[in-house]
């Protein structure tokens, strides 16, 4: 696969695009990172940036993954105890999900965070943002917008001054991060460091159809048993022949296909034997016209998905 084609599938949106194939032709080794708050179970939506990390690997990029606790903690989401706890499990999932050990820098945000410098910038950067600006990007993050702490207005300017200070060319994140990743474009600059590149992925439904909540369960967590992701797949939300905004479709085009060359629907032959797809527009095509059944595409997205989840089932059983 072409380098650009391969950095930019399944993205949502990539500011800017002109900057990123500049970055890509400039003969540097270029760099990437996500900051992922080390505050619960990951799941399949978290996966999706771990994939861009994957495909930017393989296209040369040096990689860092940041374990944001100062963040989690600021989030309200534990003790900072706690909160590192998670965040060296959250280590070990990406490491099983494939990314490269050798090749990736994981770096515990309060390494850094805490310094002087950092410090400084993250006051210069208050100085120069309004309490509006800072509130709309808190939304993002925020767990109780309706009442929010200090804490969680400071959270996206430490989020902005992470990429300055890990040096890294790109952020990459989900497109709920988008607001962040602007402040980071217009304010870092003014602070004497270069913009940033942002590659955004889209948001990925739950299972049921409507959006992802762990209160609601609608999602495959890294750690699902086998019987789990079985059991959820089954009961997913998936309407034979449409297409749009259909959540098993999704966990082939995000997940399954960017793996595999080659993907088999296995069918007993009285109903036509199995398929095999090479590309994900070709499945949703026989999808979208009904020669592929619900049925098959869930219990094959349910073999896939637990191939794909077994190395960090390993890690939970070594740990």
């Amino acid at each position: 696969m072409d380098k650009m084609a391969l950095i930019t599938r399944n993205t949502e949106e990539i500011v800017t695009i002109e900057e990123l194939e500049a970055l890509v032709n400039s003969g540097k080794t270029p760099s990437a990172y996500t900051g992922y708050e080390p505050s619960g179970k990951i799941h399949m939506g978290h996966v999706l940036t771990v994939n861009k990390l994957l495909d930017l690997q393989q296209a040369g990029f040096k990689i860092t993954v940041l374990l944001a606790d100062v963040h989690a903690y600021l989030n309200e989401k534990g003790t900072m105890d706690e909160v590192r706890k998670i965040a060296d499990y959250n280590k070990r999932c990406f490491i099983a999900l494939g990314l490269d050990e050798k090749n990736t820098n994981f770096v515990l945000g309060s390494s850094y965070q805490l310094d002087q410098k950092y410090m400084m910038d993250v006051l210069k950067l208050a100085r120069g943002t309004t309490l509006n600006r800072a509130r709309r990007s808190m939304d993002e993050v925020s767990r109780d917008a309706e009442n929010p702490k200090v804490s969680q207005m400071i959270y996206p300017l430490m989020q902005a001054l992470d990429i300055a200070h890990l040096g890294v060319d790109v952020a990459v994140g989900g497109i709920d991060q988008r607001k962040i990743h602007m402040l980071a474009r217009e304010g870092l600059p003014e602070l004497g460091f270069a913009a940033p590149v942002c590659i955004h992925t889209p948001i990925l439904l739950g299972l049921d159809g409507k959006k992802m909540s762990s209160s609601k369960g609608n999602y495959i967590s890294v750690d699902d048993t086998p019987e789990d992701i079985k059991k959820k797949m089954k009961g997913a939300f998936c309407v034979e022949g449409e297409v749009k905004d259909n959540p098993v479709l999704a966990l082939f085009k995000y997940h399954i296909m960017p793996r595999y060359p080659q993907i088999v629907i296995k069918r007993p032959e009285k109903y036509g034997g199995n398929l095999q797809y090479e590309n994900y527009e070709a499945l949703e095509v026989d999808f979208g016209s009904k020669a592929l059944h619900p049925m098959d595409l869930k219990a094959a997205a349910a073999e896939y998905m637990n191939e794909i989840l077994e190395p960090v089932r390993k890690l939970m059983v070594e740990k």
